[in-house]
């Protein structure tokens, strides 16, 4: 199966515009009891997924007792993790995977993190083609 995400074209101050690799990924809610579907930027350099910190209310997340706090470092410098202690189920397309899933705390002041789709349990678990400004993700 295949599943197959034109780039998402962003204005850029440095070059005038950028095309992002993007995918729609759901998020199962399990208090909610539905899937809820957020375009992520698919970041191969990300070591694992990460929602801003106002996701989790969507998500009917409580970060205090479902989530450990931790430190990780990135492009932004550190900032603090909110780690969820359990795997969260995700789908992409027809394809689902239970994957660990961190939310950003606050927000960095110099830019706003969007969500990104990490290499742990979710793109390394997937074959994917980038090519012609699409992404394909194959079962």
């Amino acid at each position: 199966m295949k599943t197959l995400f034109p780039y998402e074209d962003k204005p850029s101050t440095l070059f005038k515009n950028l095309k992002r690799p993007i995918a729609e990924v759901g998020f199962w809610s399990a208090k909610r009891k539905r899937w809820l579907v957020y375009q992520m930027v698919v970041d191969t350099g990300a070591d694992y997924t990460i929602l801003p910190e106002t996701f989790a209310k969507d998500l009917v997340v409580d970060l205090k007792s479902e989530c450990t706090p931790i430190e990780t470092a990135g492009v932004g410098g550190e900032q603090k993790v909110y780690l969820l202690k359990k795997k969260i189920l995700i789908r992409i397309g027809n394809s689902k995977r239970r994957i660990p899933l961190g939310f950003l705390a606050g927000g960095n002041r110099r830019y706003e993190v969007p969500p990104l789709l990490g290499r742990y349990k979710a793109l390394d678990s997937f074959g994917m083609v980038f090519k012609n400004f699409s992404t394909t993700f194959e079962e």
